[in-house]
């Protein structure tokens, strides 16, 4: 019997500069902040938090040897869909509000459960970040 994947547990995305990409995901995404101790001497990690999900900010200047990792890392590469219950121009009002430009949308899309109303934006390092709700 095959193994099913039930659920996304984390994502780690490649940051050019790890303390700036939080402060934004905090002030813009509503994420909150936890930093950690992988062990082992290794420096602290900052994961943020949503729902029941994180994201980890791995700086690309990390070795590998530190933090395992893709074998093509690189920081500006990811595109993230986040799901949001605010309406498409709550959304826009508040990455106006905090001087985040926005790259496309209010625009319909496909989501994993059917069609989603998203709003375009990107993180510090260029990541393309779609903020969407359903209908």
């Amino acid at each position: 019997m095959p193994v099913e994947i039930n659920a996304l547990d984390h994502l780690v995305v490649n940051v050019t500069d790890a303390e700036k990409s939080a402060v934004w995901y905090a002030s813009v995404l509503g994420m909150k902040r936890s930093d950690f101790d992988p062990g082992q001497g290794e420096p602290k990690r900052i994961a943020m938090l949503f729902g029941d999900q994180k994201i980890n900010l791995r700086p690309v200047s990390t070795s590998k040897d530190k933090w395992f990792t893709a074998d093509h890392e690189a920081a500006g590469s990811d595109d993230l869909c986040f799901l949001t219950k605010a309406s498409p121009q709550e959304v826009v009002d508040h990455l106006k509000s905090c001087g985040v430009a926005i790259e496309e949308g209010p625009c319909e899309r496909q989501g994993a459960r059917g069609t989603i109303l998203s709003v375009y934006c990107r993180d510090p390092d260029g990541s393309l970040i779609e903020i969407s709700s359903y209908a």
